[in-house]
């Protein structure tokens, strides 16, 4: 039984379809005895074309750009019936003329990769990241209705000025959660989540190129704010009788005597307290953002603010080590305790995190590879951009140094 395929490509021309003694060229691909003809947008001088060689005769300039284009047409030809033979594909002349011209493939779409990357990553990234993930989606849709007045667009015809336009978009756009403007450095992050989809759509052949080549993000760079000593001490002193703002000005202090972030704070719970190293209570639980375990032994004031809560009845019915409290409300709170001890700081919650790295630790000589175990990160790198050491401890090391060389 005959199992093999035929495969053929020839060239050939319309003798009786000249015009100005000029005649078009074709490409006749079969494949088992069935053929379809392909036009090759080229012409060629009646007299210059040699059928039984499938070329144009002679060897001046406009043959030999002729047979060169014919030979590469061929090649290209044949790895599309090679590609679609290894595919395990039923190869058919039809099939191999609509590889060769890209009409087999389907046109990929923003919503395709949006889909693609949302099922294919929801198990990979953190749930917070797949909601920055979504924001920046919802972002990219909306800047595609607001430019082409589409609800979707075409990958393949992505380029630098879609990168461009999606930037100023961004820059002027103002959402409604938005009190202002989105920022340069949040306009970057959303750039940077488009472009990481896009390098996945390049990844799967679903584009042939990727349009952000040639463009350079720019950051800011800004100092990440932190509490001094003085200010840490008057948001400990705070006496309130208004039960909210105690319970987010305990919940904001045990973040900045631990590091431990907002999401992970309320994820603690009893089970989150084991024995350390050391035979005392440390918090072990893994960071929600990177899940990267982290390990902190508990210090006084944490010890005192867990203990205040164990009985409490937002605890008990939460079984949480600290009371639960919107993101939102927590640092809306933050705002009339900062007023109340006239910090002039934009004070929110996760400045506690940065007070922790700077002025609980860094600044009492804690070295700063103990501090980026404690804060979770995987590279120091990281927490020398988060916890910047404060001047007060440049000073304590630059006298140290002209101790040690007088």
């Amino acid at each position: 039984m005959r199992t093999s395929s035929t495969f053929s490509v020839l060239f050939w021309t319309y003798s009786n379809r000249t015009k100005n003694n000029e005649t078009n060229v074709y490409a006749r691909i079969t494949v088992n005895g069935r053929r379809v003809n392909l036009s090759l947008k080229q012409k060629v001088h009646i007299e210059f074309w040699d059928p039984k060689r499938q070329k144009a005769k002679g060897n001046n300039g406009t043959s030999r750009e002729l047979n060169f284009y014919l030979d590469q047409t061929k090649s290209n030809i044949v790895r599309c019936y090679r590609d679609l033979k290894e595919q395990g594909r039923v190869v058919t002349a039809q099939l191999v003329k609509a590889r060769f011209l890209g009409e087999d493939k389907k046109k990929y779409s923003m919503s395709d990769i949006i889909e693609y990357h949302n099922d294919t990553m929801a198990c990979k990234l953190s749930p917070k990241t797949m909601c920055h993930y979504r924001t920046s989606q919802k972002y990219i849709i909306a800047y595609i209705n607001d430019k082409y007045k589409s609800s979707d667009y075409y990958l393949q015809d992505l380029n630098y000025a879609f990168v461009l336009g999606f930037e100023s978009f961004l820059r002027t756009y103002q959402p409604n959660h938005y009190q202002g403007r989105i920022g340069n450095n949040a306009v970057m992050k959303h750039i940077q989540r488009l472009r990481r989809m896009i390098t996945l759509s390049y990844h799967l052949e679903w584009i042939d190129r990727d349009p952000f080549v040639k463009f350079k993000p720019t950051l800011e760079k800004k100092e990440r704010e932190f509490l001094t000593s003085d200010e840490l001490v008057s948001i400990v002193n705070l006496n309130t009788s208004i039960e909210r703002l105690g319970v987010v000005r305990d919940l904001f202090l045990f973040s900045c005597y631990t590091g431990i972030s907002y999401g992970d704070i309320m994820k603690l719970s009893e089970e989150s307290i084991a024995v350390g190293v050391d035979g005392d209570q440390w918090i072990m639980s893994k960071r929600n953002k990177t899940n990267i375990t982290f390990k902190i032994p508990i210090l006084p004031m944490a010890e005192d603010l867990i203990k205040k809560y164990k009985n409490h009845p937002r605890t008990q019915n939460s079984k949480k080590l600290m009371p639960g409290i919107s993101n939102q409300r927590l640092n809306s709170y933050l705002k009339e305790i900062a007023d109340l001890c006239k910090i002039k700081k934009n004070l929110t919650f996760h400045m506690a995190r940065h007070t922790f790295a700077t002025t609980v630790t860094l600044s009492k000589g804690v070295p700063i590879e103990t501090v980026s175990k404690l804060l979770g990160h995987t590279k120091i790198a990281t927490t020398q951009i988060y916890a910047r050491v404060v001047e007060k401890k440049i000073s304590e090391d630059m006298k140290r140094l002209k101790e040690q060389l007088i």
